[in-house]
C-alpha cells in the first residue's frame, strides 16, 4: 500500500518542462514548486490571461495544510488519526471528504476482490514498514491481526458519520489521499481560469491541455530498479480535458531478509506481502483520486488478475513485470485504446 506524507519509497514519475520559445508573444510557462506531504511537488501551468503567482502559490499551500490536517497518519492530530484513535462501535462524527474517499475506496477494493483495503494499516505497522525495522510476525499474531482488517467492518451511517463495527479498526488513506491532493491543487488552478497545466506531487500527477504552440505534456517514467533511478519510458499527453497518470511501485519500500525480499504492498485477504513478479502499474484516469486507488489495487493483485479486474472495469494501466533483469510490458484493453497517450 502507497504511504502518503512518507514518500521516500514511492515509485517516481518525474515531467519534463521543456518547452520551444518561439517569438515574445507566446505565453510563458510559469512554475510553483516546493515541499509538502512528505515529498516533492512541481506545478507548471500557462494562461493567455494575466495570473497571480503569488496568490496561487498561497492558495496552494493553504490547500496542502487543510489536506495535512485531515488526511495525514501520520500526525496525531489528525481528522483520520482522531477517527483511529477513538475506540468505539458508536457513530462518529467525520468529516465529508473523508467519508467520500473511503466510498471511493471501497469501489475499487471490491473490484479488486478485497485484494486492496484501507484498513491495512495495523497489518501495515505489524510487519514494521512504518518504522522501518522489519519484523515477519507469527502466524497466530498475523491471524489475529487480521481480524482487524476489512471494507466490511467500516459502516457508512451517512456523508457525515460512519461507525467503525470493530472499535480496534483504523483506516490509512495513504493509497488514495495523494491522487486526491492532486485533483484538489488541479481544481486551484482551475478556479483561476487556467486550463492548461501539469500538476505533480511525489510523482503522482494530471495534466490537462498543452504547453504553449499546443506541444504535448510529456512526462517521463522511471524504470523499476531499486539501485538506479533510470528512464523507461516517455509518456505524450495530448488531450485538452484532465489526465491522471498514477504510478505504484514495489521496489522503492521494500526488506530484504535471509534472501528474500518483502515488498510493501500487502495482500489484505492474507496480510502477507505481495509475491508476484509485478513491480509497477500505471493507472490512466481522468479521475486521479480513482487512478490514485486503481494503481495500488492493481499491483497488489499483480499482471494476471490485475489485467483481468483492469478489463472489466474499462481501466487504462501499464503493467511491468520483472523476470531477471529484464522488464516486460502489458496493457489493459482500455489503455490501448487510449489513442490520447502514447508511450515509447
Amino acid at each position: 500500500m502507497k504511504h502518503y506524507f512518507c514518500h521516500f519509497y514511492k515509485l517516481s514519475l518525474f515531467f519534463t518542462a521543456i518547452f520551444l520559445l518561439c517569438g515574445c508573444e507566446q505565453p510563458t510557462v510559469e512554475k510553483i514548486s516546493g515541499e509538502a506531504q512528505g515529498t516533492t511537488y512541481h506545478i507548471s501551468f500557462w494562461s493567455a490571461q494575466p495570473t497571480n503567482i503569488l496568490a496561487i502559490k498561497q492558495a496552494v499551500d493553504d490547500e496542502f495544510k487543510r489536506i495535512d490536517q485531515l488526511l495525514s497518519n501520520y500526525r496525531p492530530d489528525s481528522a483520520i488519526e482522531q477517527l483511529n484513535s477513538t475506540l468505539s462501535s458508536e457513530p462518529q462524527a467525520v468529516n465529508e471528504e473523508i467519508i467520500a474517499l473511503i466510498e471511493q475506496a471501497r469501489t475499487v477494493s471490491v473490484a479488486s476482490a478485497n485484494c486492496y483495503d484501507l484498513t491495512i494499516k495495523p497489518l501495515f505497522d505489524l510487519w514494521g514498514f512504518k518504522t522501518n525495522k522489519f519484523s515477519p510476525p507469527s502466524q497466530e499474531i498475523l491471524q489475529s491481526t487480521l481480524q482487524e482488517v476489512g471494507f466490511e467492518k467500516i459502516l457508512i451511517v451517512d456523508k457525515t458519520h460512519l461507525r467503525k463495527l470493530n472499535p480496534e479498526l483504523k483506516i490509512d488513506l495513504s493509497s488514495i489521499a495523494q491522487g486526491h491532493t492532486v485533483g484538489r491543487i488541479a481544481a486551484i488552478l482551475e478556479q483561476q481560469g487556467i486550463d492548461n497545466y501539469l500538476v505533480e506531487i511525489g510523482g503522482e500527477l494530471q495534466t490537462r491541455g498543452h504547453k504553449p504552440e499546443g506541444v504535448a505534456w510529456r512526462i517521463a517514467l522511471e524504470k523499476p530498479l531499486s539501485e538506479e533511478r533510470t528512464l523507461q519510458k516517455i509518456i505524450t499527453i495530448e488531450q485538452a480535458e484532465p489526465l491522471s497518470v498514477m504510478t505504484s511501485g514495489t521496489y522503492r519500500h521494500y526488506f530484504d531478509d535471509h534472501g528474500k525480499r518483502y515488498s510493501h504492498i500487502l495482500d489484505a485477504r492474507t496480510g502477507i506481502p505481495v509475491g508476484h513478479s509485478t513491480v509497477s502499474v500505471t493507472v490512466f484516469h481522468n479521475n486521479p483520486t480513482q487512478a490514485d486507488s486503481w494503481s495500488t489495487a492493481l499491483l497488489c493483485l499483480g499482471r494476471v488478475a490485475g489485467l483481468e479486474a483492469a478489463n472489466k472495469a474499462g481501466i487504462a494501466a501499464l503493467f511491468i513485470e520483472q523476470q531477471d533483469k529484464s522488464f516486460n510490458e502489458f496493457s489493459s484493453a482500455a489503455l490501448q485504446v487510449l489513442h490520447t497517450v502514447t508511450i515509447k
